[in-house]
């Protein structure tokens, strides 16, 4: 770690960075209780001292079906790719569509190949936090389990919580999570990925 002196007083200052927390998720609509969870997350992160941003709905349907051709990516998808490259840490959330991941999310995640050449590959070392929501308990086992498998391809750490959420009883609602327990794992999976970013 880097001390510089202080040359006014002739003290040692501790130089420090924030992490920065990449949030990537949601659905098709803004409101939606994935990117809702994926809001009060990341706002987790940012109340213990990170930088974050959320890559949420509007540029999530901004983005061309990923093809590993520079030509194809369009100004959305190469702010994604840059934004991954800074990121000290992500929060992945994703809904559970037919027991996996959506379409919309599994896309922006492949952007990630654009990093495949970087001195740090992919998410190589970085931790990951997981958030599923879905209509009903069964998708949302399986599409967690989807998001670990794609992390691990991806050379990433994901956290020991996954934090799955059977959103069918309306627990989301302008920007608030009105179950104590799912806003205690959003909080803790946050936690997590500050501790090892």
């Amino acid at each position: 770690m880097h001390f510089p002196v202080d040359h006014c007083y002739g003290i040692l200052v501790e130089q420090t960075k924030k992490p920065f927390i990449l949030g990537l998720g949601g659905t098709t609509n803004p409101e939606s209780s994935t990117e809702q969870a994926l809001a009060i997350a990341l706002q987790a992160a940012a109340d213990n001292g990170a930088e974050t941003e959320l890559f949420g709905s509007d540029r999530l349907m901004a983005l061309p079906h990923y093809r590993s051709d520079p030509a194809g990516l369009n100004q959305t998808g190469k702010d994604l790719v840059e934004l991954v490259r800074r990121a000290d840490g992500l929060i992945l959330s994703s809904p559970g569509y037919h027991g996996t991941v959506s379409g919309l999310v599994k896309n922006a995640i492949d952007y990630i190949e654009e990093t495949s050449a970087d001195d740090r590959i992919y998410l190589d070392g970085l931790p990951i936090g997981l958030i599923v929501t879905a209509y009903g308990w069964q998708a949302v086992g399986s599409t967690l389990a989807a998001l670990r498998s794609i992390v691990h391809s991806l050379r990433g750490w994901p956290t020991p919580l996954g934090v799955g959420i059977n959103a069918s009883g309306g627990i989301f609602g302008e920007g608030i999570c009105t179950d104590a327990g799912v806003n205690e794992q959003l909080k803790l999976v946050a936690q997590q990925v500050m501790h090892r970013a």
